[in-house]
């Protein structure tokens, strides 16, 4: 990750959160696991990320890191950079540590993490989820979830509000 100028005791490395994880195994603590862009945090992220810590303890959030997001979501993305987006992750109650990836499968993180709970949005589904990151959560045992989609809150939503909202200033 790029020097941050914004103090965030939050986030990790994936060795430091590595090591979090396991102070959290000790002490009995359930680890959920999710991962995503979040560029804009929005109503659909927040519904998300506090259904999914509730499914356990602690909540892990993984995101792309900006050269990743470029790939996904094209050229204009992302609109905060990967220091902005953690920033903003750890400000919530419900998120308790933040790592960034720099690859475009979670695989790596999953193995070496091993969350009890893996969490994603319902507009995935078991089929549609990466086959390596499904045979990555399969054998190191972690249970997967689909949280229900709120239909109408993405990000891309929130961006062509805001350029309505724009031509009206």
């Amino acid at each position: 990750m790029k020097p941050n100028p914004l103090e965030n005791p939050k986030y990790h490395t994936l060795e430091g959160a590595v090591a979090y994880r396991e102070r959290c195994r000790s002490e009995g603590k359930r680890v959920v696991l999710t991962n995503g862009v979040f560029d804009l945090l929005h109503t659909g992220h927040l519904y998300f990320l506090s259904t999914a810590r509730a499914l356990g303890e602690v909540l892990f959030v993984a995101i792309n890191n900006d050269a990743g997001v470029k790939e996904l979501k094209g050229p204009s993305r992302p609109v905060q950079s990967e220091a902005e987006r953690a920033y903003a992750l750890s400000a919530l109650d419900c998120v308790d540590a933040v790592l960034v990836f720099d690859r475009k499968r979670l695989v790596r993180e999953i193995e070496a993490i091993k969350p009890d709970l893996y969490a994603k949005a319902g507009d995935y589904t078991i089929e549609t989820l990466d086959p390596g990151e499904r045979t990555a959560l399969e054998a190191t045992g972690s249970d997967i979830r689909f949280v229900p989609f709120l239909e109408g809150y993405s990000t891309t939503e929130l961006i062509r509000r805001i350029r309505a909202a724009a031509g009206t200033f």
